[in-house]
């Protein structure tokens, strides 16, 4: 077995048989599968069958991020309603087999586009109905009854908004590599703009959505959500903020860092991403400037934690060389966005 950082396939496959026994049939190999610069995520097969294995990040790990046994609860709740997401195998809460939490899923073959090259090969047509059906995959999430799928106590939805600007004021001082005087002044300006609680808006939220955290099929259709990691219940909108603040993001001096989809030919603007969204519930939005700052600051905040692996040699993959540039435009942007409705900008 070619064992991998992070991954040991003898201590894997004796803990996996005793799950599910007589699955794996031959010898195990594996392979990190790039891309990511959070979990990590490894494809293992015998041959003949194969599996996805996901893992917090090596080293330097935030609390109350990398939630393994939360993805896991998400995605096996979620299995029988119309939002798409792999079969899920077993949950792993031991860190003493791998080293950390891990959970075991489906192998699902589909595309995790990430750039506007790959887009750009498939057309303006394709292009605008692959991201059509992302943000209608988000609106079918959004209308799940949490209850109705064993997911009730998943999160508190009292108070989200407050306790979003809280945690990731936490998470910066966590992890912050430098002073970072803007952040915290954006962090301010949210603390004092949350909005009280709109029960209208509550369901369940990723946390992370946006293109590269979906498998696309070939028929371009969504084959599969991924990424749970940051599920919770709560307002909505901050996964449709998020996912406009990603898209904002190839636009920023820090242009690529993540992904550049949205400067794809045929790839809808931030205004048709909106207009789509609220079609497709059936209400409208309402002022989206606190959960554009909301986004910008917690995009920002993650930005950080994996720079400060990056700086701590606790990285696996490449490309974590330029992420803390993406840092200060981000915060830039968030302070932009509070000021867009209303509040104050120095």
């Amino acid at each position: 077995m070619n064992d991998i950082p992070g991954l040991d396939l003898t201590a894997f496959r004796s803990w996996y048989d005793e799950q599910r026994p007589g699955e794996i049939a031959g010898e195990l190999s594996g392979r990190l599968i790039t891309g990511g610069k959070s979990n990590l995520t490894y494809e293992v097969t015998d041959g003949t069958s194969w599996w996805i294995v996901r893992r917090p990040p090596l080293g330097h790990v935030q609390a109350t991020a990398h939630d393994m046994g939360r993805e896991y609860t998400a995605m096996s709740a979620l299995r029988d309603t119309d939002v798409p997401v792999p079969t899920t195998y077993a949950h792993c809460a031991d860190p003493d087999v791998l080293g950390a939490p891990f959970y075991v899923m489906e192998r699902v073959l589909g595309t995790a586009y990430r750039s506007a090259r790959e887009l750009r090969e498939l057309g303006e047509e394709r292009t605008a109905a692959i991201a059509g059906e992302m943000v209608d995959v988000l609106a079918r999430l959004h209308t799940v009854d949490p209850a109705e799928v064993g997911l009730a106590e998943f999160g508190r939805p009292a108070g989200f908004l407050e306790r979003q600007v809280r945690r990731w004021g936490q998470q910066l001082e966590g992890s912050k590599t430098t002073d970072r005087p803007n952040a915290e002044e954006l962090h301010r300006r949210l603390a004092v703009r949350v909005p009280e609680d709109d029960g209208e808006w509550v369901g369940i939220v990723h946390g992370d959505y946006r293109l590269d955290n979906l498998l696309t099929g070939s028929d371009d259709h969504v084959k599969a959500v991924v990424d749970w990691e940051m599920a919770t219940l709560g307002d909505v909108r901050t996964d449709l903020a998020l996912l406009l603040v990603y898209d904002r993001l190839a636009e920023l001096p820090a242009a690529g860092l993540v992904s550049d989809v949205s400067t794809a030919p045929g790839y809808p603007s931030g205004e048709e991403h909106l207009a789509r969204y609220a079609a497709m519930r059936g209400r409208d939005l309402g002022d989206m400037g606190f959960h554009l700052g909301l986004a910008y600051f917690k995009l920002a905040v993650i930005l950080e934690g994996i720079n400060y692996r990056y700086l701590q040699g606790q990285t696996v993959g490449e490309g974590f060389d330029r992420i803390g540039a993406g840092f200060d435009p981000l915060i830039e942007a968030g302070l932009d966005a509070l000021a867009s409705d209303g509040t104050e900008r120095d």
